[in-house]
């Protein structure tokens, strides 16, 4: 009786095992990280540092007839971080105060940490003489004075990080844009409602 003769069997190369082994590892790992990170996230619910400005005033502000501005101004720019478990660095704060689209003076700061649940408050004196205006700046600054009321534009922004040992670290850019409207008379400032916090 004749015997049938299958082709010879192939055997996989024990190196490509290995690799196939290393490979199911690998995503195995890469999954049971994702999910530490995802529920380290729930459970810590980490938040984005903000900066804000608290406290706002008008020292001085004079306007003569040759159109020439001089103020001084107290800002109080707040950074604060809300995270119970994660320490905060900010690498600076570049803010500009200008006045009818005109640069007056710039706000800037080193880099610096804000602890757990912290904050830090930063006082700016903001002082500028003689400040040449245009026509339209002036007839802004007449009517400002008319009607008690002159605002100025503080824009600027922060770089900031926050670090957890198991989620790892988060970076973010805090942005402000904000109007201080102040009363010429007795040189206060209307209630603030300036930060980078997301509403």
């Amino acid at each position: 009786m004749a015997k049938l003769i299958g082709p010879p069997q192939r055997h996989t190369n024990p190196l490509v095992w290995c690799l196939a082994i290393i490979c199911t590892i690998i995503a195995i790992a890469v999954i049971i990280a994702g999910i530490v990170v995802f529920v380290g996230y729930l459970i810590i619910g980490p938040k984005i540092p903000f900066i804000s400005v608290t406290s706002a005033h008008l020292d001085q502000f004079l306007f003569d007839q040759a159109g020439l501005l001089s103020t001084r101004i107290t800002i109080v720019i707040h950074a604060e971080n809300d995270n119970r478990k994660a320490h905060a660095s900010f690498s600076s704060v570049d803010c500009t105060l200008s006045f009818q689209n005109l640069q007056i003076a710039y706000l800037r700061s080193g880099a610096f940490d804000v602890g757990k649940n912290s904050s830090v408050d930063f006082n700016y004196i903001v002082e500028s003489s003689s400040i040449p205006l245009g026509p339209e700046q002036m007839d802004m600054v007449t009517e400002s004075i008319r009607t008690n009321k002159i605002s100025f534009d503080l824009n600027g922004s922060s770089r900031t990080r926050w670090r957890i040992w198991v989620l790892g670290s988060a970076k973010f850019v805090c942005h402000l844009q904000c109007k201080l409207h102040f009363n010429v008379a007795n040189r206060t400032t209307t209630p603030l409602h300036c930060t980078s916090r997301a509403k």
